[in-house]
């Protein structure tokens, strides 16, 4: 079994114990449930690559990155710095996120828009991310089959949810939903964890028309933003380059000036 497989079978006994001790009744109360949302506006980005700065403790490839990090703190650098969206870990077992911390930056930054990244195969997981405040949220078409694609893209836009449908290779392209504005190409590879930004390369020409490219993962230089924009992505998704520092706000301010 590799570390994907092994992922989502924790995900769905979690996913299970979520749902009796909060069902969808208990959600429903929440305040930031069915708001409305942030998104990621392409005509504001002018001649500038947008950055989706990313908030992530640790990795089941890379152990602990950051474990002692504030993300309300990360946030407002992040914010500061001019990243153009937020993602935040909410997986606790692989990437030591959590709930609150999603939370706690939605309530100090109302206006930052937040991506939820996890592993989502339960329509249950999307009424969470619009209770805990988020924008958009991750569908892995590695883990999901084209109708739960469909389903799950259908049911978070009725939340108000924007989608990020990230991909791997063209035969998941196949997967894509019309409801989705934002598809996204991981470099790394989920099954083995290593990175190749070359995969972003490949698969732009397979891209659907009039969505907003990402590029995700294993991006550290200004050259290889140079290179993807040059091919059309207009988004970037960093973590790691940021996280690794003692102060991940500054490395995202200093990482796009050079830009």
């Amino acid at each position: 079994m590799n570390i994907l497989d092994t992922i989502v079978e924790h995900k769905r006994i979690e996913v299970l114990k979520r749902k009796k001790k909060r069902p969808l009744s208990n959600l429903n109360t929440f305040p930031f449930y069915r708001r409305k949302t942030n998104f990621i506006d392409p005509g504001k980005l002018g001649n500038r690559p947008g950055i989706i700065a990313e908030f992530k403790r640790m990795s089941p490839s890379k152990g602990p990155i950051n474990t002692e990090a504030d993300p309300v703190k990360v946030a407002v650098g992040y914010l500061s710095a001019g990243a153009v969206a937020m993602s935040i870990l909410t997986d606790r077992i692989f990437f030591g996120g959590s709930f609150r911390d999603l939370l706690q930056v939605r309530t100090s930054l109302p206006n930052l828009t937040l991506l939820r990244k996890d592993f989502i195969i339960d329509p249950y997981q999307l009424h969470e991310a619009s209770a805990y405040g988020a924008d958009i949220i991750l569908l892995i078409a590695a883990i999901l089959d084209k109708n739960e694609v469909a389903d799950l893209a259908l049911e978070a836009r009725s939340l108000g949810l924007n989608v990020l449908f990230e991909v791997h290779g063209v035969d998941e392209l196949e997967k894509y939903h019309p409801s989705i504005g934002y598809v996204g190409v991981n470099n790394r590879d989920l099954k083995t964890f290593k990175v190749n930004t070359n995969r972003s390369l490949e698969l732009i020409r397979h891209m659907p028309e009039g969505v907003l490219k990402v590029s995700e993962s294993g991006i550290s230089s200004k050259g290889e933003i140079e290179k993807l924009r040059e091919v059309g992505y207009q988004l970037f998704l960093i973590g790691e380059t940021f996280m690794k520092q003692p102060d991940p706000g500054r490395a995202c301010k200093s990482f796009i000036a050079k830009l």
